[in-house]
């Protein structure tokens, strides 16, 4: 059983759908000690980094995510739920993050190298390259899946990075190391690509 994690600021309905379509078993819920007994936790994320550790914080949920995590059972972040999983971003003002993955998320420059002007928000269809080798991306093939975010994560650790994208920056698409995994772009949202990721997910939670 998948339990998503509700604290106010993710697309239920359509990463609850993703799921229906894939016949995995999973609720929805705000309260710590129901989210504890789950086999894995999927936090989604739409909006701005300060409110959502914000609202995480006020829940009891921040530290509830961190300690579920030490157990070993499968965590994922989808989109801005991907990147609270890392150590801080500079949204707005630097906030400290759950720390789970090293880096930290900043804003697309939206001017290249030389000097020319790109589109911020990224939003759209970019192709997936992989990079190294997870369960979560165990027989997917390269393809093109759906992104809307203005923000992005820089990390130290390569190893952490799973697949990406460009869009003028190397964008960190998928992510994961061991049982904590993030995709910034919807896969709910992406087609067959999406969807066989997520169905990845849902074995792991088995």
């Amino acid at each position: 059983m998948i339990g998503i994690v509700d604290y106010g600021m993710g697309n239920l309905f359509s990463v609850s759908k993703a799921l229906e379509r894939l016949d995995a078993a999973y609720f929805i819920s705000e309260k710590k000690e129901e989210l504890e007994k789950a086999d894995a936790l999927l936090v989604p994320g739409v909006g701005a980094f300060p409110d959502a550790m914000q609202r995480l914080n006020e829940l009891g949920l921040s530290e509830m995510i961190c300690e579920y995590a030490a157990t070993g059972k499968p965590v994922l972040g989808i989109c801005l739920g991907m990147q609270l999983l890392f150590e801080e971003s500079k949204e707005n003002a630097v906030t400290k993050g759950l720390g789970l993955l090293p880096g930290t998320v900043e804003r697309f420059p939206g001017q290249t190298n030389a000097g020319e002007s790109y589109k911020v928000p990224h939003m759209g269809w970019n192709r997936l390259r992989f990079e190294n080798s997870s369960p979560l991306t165990e027989s997917v093939h390269p393809g093109h899946v759906y992104f809307v975010h203005s923000y992005y994560v820089k990390t130290p650790d390569q190893d952490v990075l799973l697949a990406v994208s460009d869009y003028d920056v190397e964008v960190p698409a998928v992510v994961g190391r061991n049982n904590v995994f993030g995709m910034q772009f919807h896969p709910e949202k992406s087609s067959r690509l999406g969807m066989e990721l997520l169905s990845n997910f849902t074995r792991l939670a088995q």
